[in-house]
């Protein structure tokens, strides 16, 4: 799911993009191709890998552009 504020999240984390931190190198998009797509939108599909190696990948990130945060889980109790 994707926000007009740049932030996607698929359940599990939420990842935010700032444009105007990215220096275009395209690490995002070389390391993992399926989430970091440069040619469709929205350009970020969460849904394509694992969290895990979604977040391996937004760690390269050489400008800081992408980051991201785990969402809280709620637990219903009765």
């Amino acid at each position: 799911m994707q926000s007009y504020e740049n932030k996607f999240t698929n359940g599990e984390i939420t990842v935010t993009y700032e444009p105007k931190k990215c220096i275009h190198a395209q690490a995002c998009a070389k390391g993992l191709s399926d989430v970091f797509r440069t040619t469709v939108i929205p350009w970020i599909d969460l849904d394509a890998a694992e969290t895990e190696q979604v977040i391996e990948q937004i760690q390269k990130c050489p400008s800081g552009a992408l980051s991201f945060c785990y969402n809280n889980k709620r637990v219903l109790v009765k």
